[in-house]
């Protein structure tokens, strides 16, 4: 337990520093940083032929947001398609199948990284550095971009001193904020976390696969196997910004549970270390953009509630034998689909961690955890809001925010607002989409794949089945993209329903947060009062904790009944049996 409690106060101390520099590099102020970057950004924005100084009303920041994605969504797929004629492809690596490649170029598109192929057999050289790891390193930039227009929007916008009321407010140019989280913020993290991870033994080369011989020569038996190949690459590079960026996917199908991407305790520490730090970074980068520091404090409160009682749950679900075990001489933790260098509380730390932040890497098998632990998972992807994706993460805290402030206001009698700014009825409405939309985009499409059994390609029948299938429907409208690897889901139906959710999933909750924001900066603020509801205080965070916690309850209870709870209960029975 003292390695978990270690991981967390370090991620924690690391994020404070790393938040203040975030708040100086997008304030808008000269910065330290200028002298390094700024050339380079101007170089970039000429090529471009981008007027990065050009302020941005929510709509022409929401148009480029989504035009920058298609551009980079179409370029992604023809590459994945034509991988097998274009260079860097040494091991001879044929094209991926239509339906897998547009599954692939959309789910790191939107920084989902939901995988249905295996990196280190499917996918070229080229395919991993130039559509993998070019998407891995730019999506989450262009997600904290979003966040960047939302923040600003709540204080008005940039012009805020001389604006009219009513008037378009200019949130930042998005071009401006993307290219800077990349080259000022991802670039040099990764860079510092892929040298730590080489020094740990992680690959770093662009040779061909070696071929060896089998450790056991006389003991080969299938087909008198006697050499084997050992797929290497610049996977350093990759698992660096993969748990940096909250992306997830991994050089190798086992992800970050293979040995050569996480080959030991040192490596493991960092790579947990680095799946948090950013997200919670934005927390302290958000109380120095708002001036509002106390309302960081309650944000970060509440997340760090959240989360440390997850991860409580499920340390505590994994250190518990399966209850198929009952009455058996051995009572160690739960070890299936478990990394013996990494144990149970690692292991679980990692995927509570992993479900929080939208990442989605694992280092062991979610399809083999205990169904509390299960539940601790999904409840994480549900939420989407404890630390949450880079950007997206704290836009949909914003979001529960403005729900828990509507709620507050009419218990109170008072019009709810925020900052000084009035949340209205179109205000309202846009919000009651976003609540509508999780449970409707993901119990759909859940309803449909298990009513028709063709299609589910489950490996487990009864509540384990049902809980197969909604788990990767949640984890694509999240953006996490782990999975319950149960279920074999390269088939066409698995491929494109999950293109539609991904796309839902990433698009909607961006997009429409950044209208809210935009409604509200031009607003007439209103001066702080007596009345005034306060954001910052013990009262606030407890009424936020209960909103999140009943809006998802009221949304999932059946599906989870459905499945870990009900798995709970079922092993529970056969327990009993057992005794």
């Amino acid at each position: 337990m003292m390695d978990v409690l270690l991981i967390l106060a370090l991620a924690l101390l690391l994020a404070w520093p790393l938040g203040a520099y975030m708040t100086g590099i997008f304030s808008g102020q000269k910065h330290w940083s200028d002298k390094v970057f700024a050339p380079v950004e101007k170089g970039i924005f000429k090529i471009l032929g981008i007027n990065a100084s050009a302020g941005m009303n929510w709509k022409s920041y929401g148009i480029a947001f989504l035009i920058s994605n298609l551009v980079l969504g179409v370029i992604a797929f023809l590459l994945l398609m034509f991988q097998h004629v274009l260079p860097m492809n040494p091991d001879g690596i044929g094209p991926l199948s239509w339906d897998l490649a547009l599954h692939t170029a959309v789910s790191f598109l939107t920084n989902t990284n939901q995988q249905h192929y295996s990196g280190q057999a499917q996918l070229s050289y080229l395919s991993q550095g130039f559509v993998i790891v070019t998407l891995q390193f730019v999506t989450p930039a262009m997600g904290l971009a979003v966040c960047l227009a939302v923040l600003r929007g709540l204080m008005g916008g940039r012009n805020v001193k001389d604006a009219e009321e009513g008037e378009e407010r200019d949130l930042g140019n998005y071009y401006q904020d993307t290219v800077r989280a990349v080259l000022r913020l991802m670039l040099p993290l990764a860079a510092v976390v892929a040298l730590l991870l080489a020094s740990q033994g992680v690959p770093s080369t662009y040779q061909a696969s070696p071929t060896v011989p089998v450790v056991e020569q006389g003991q080969a038996s299938v087909d008198q196997l006697t050499e084997q190949k050992i797929p290497l690459g610049p996977v350093a590079a990759m698992v660096a910004i993969k748990q940096l960026g909250t992306n997830g996917g991994g050089w190798y199908g086992p992800n970050s549970a293979n040995p050569l991407e996480n080959p030991t305790p040192v490596a493991n520490a960092i790579e947990t270390i680095a799946l948090v730090l950013i997200p919670i970074a934005i927390v302290f980068m958000a109380g120095g953009l708002l001036r509002q520091r106390g309302f960081a404090r309650m944000s970060l409160a509440v997340m760090g509630f959240l989360s440390l009682f997850c991860v409580g749950a499920a340390i505590y679900s994994e250190q518990q034998p399966n209850a198929a075990f009952s009455g058996l001489a051995e009572q160690a933790g739960n070890m299936e689909g478990k990394e013996v260098r990494f144990g149970t509380d690692l292991s679980a730390l990692w995927a509570t961690l992993t479900t929080q932040t939208s990442n989605g890497s694992v280092n062991a098998m979610h399809d083999s955890l205990n169904p509390v632990a299960a539940l601790v998972t999904r409840s994480g992807m549900l939420i989407n809001a404890i630390w949450g994706g880079i950007g997206c993460g704290f836009v949909n805290f914003i979001v529960y925010v403005w729900i828990a402030v509507f709620i507050a206001g009419l218990m109170i009698g008072r019009t709810p607002e925020i900052f000084g700014r009035k949340l209205e009825k179109t205000e309202i409405s846009w919000l009651g989409v976003l609540l509508v939309l999780p449970s409707a985009v993901i119990l759909t499409f859940t309803a449909i794949t298990v009513a028709i059994p063709a299609i589910t390609g489950n490996s487990n029948p009864g509540l384990h089945g049902i809980a197969q299938v909604f788990y990767e429907y949640t984890s694509a409208f999240a953006n996490n993209g782990s999975g319950f690897e149960g279920l074999g889901d390269n088939t066409p139906w698995w491929n494109i329903s999950c293109v539609i959710v991904l796309l839902l999933g990433r698009y909607l909750p961006l997009v429409i947060p950044l209208v809210i924001a935009g409604l509200l900066a031009k607003k007439r603020q209103i001066p702080f009062s007596n009345g005034t509801l306060p954001l910052h205080n013990l009262t606030f965070g407890v009424t936020l904790v209960t909103v999140i916690l009943i809006l998802n309850f009221l949304s999932f209870l059946p599906s989870m009944v459905l499945g870990p709870i009900g798995e709970a209960l079922e092993l529970t029975s056969i327990a009993g049996d057992l005794k």
